[in-house]
């Protein structure tokens, strides 16, 4: 927030989630899904749909190299 502020007059707003989320991270998400595991319950529909075809795209090209 200070570096925006400093960089470009830039205001930073904050939204902190509820405590039943406060322990997510992107990076959880993408590794649970990445694992196989289940991640309907943290992120809406489409989200998981496409989360998977990027997983799904990542896979077949590592499998190409």
């Amino acid at each position: 927030a200070l570096t925006n502020r400093r960089l470009g007059n830039v205001e930073t707003v904050f939204v902190m989630a509820s405590e039943e989320y406060s322990y997510l991270n992107s990076a959880l998400i993408k590794e649970v899904a990445s694992l196989g595991g289940s991640i309907k319950a943290f992120v809406p529909p489409l989200v998981e749909k496409k989360l998977k075809e990027k997983l799904r795209n990542e896979l077949q090209e590592s499998d190409l190299v």
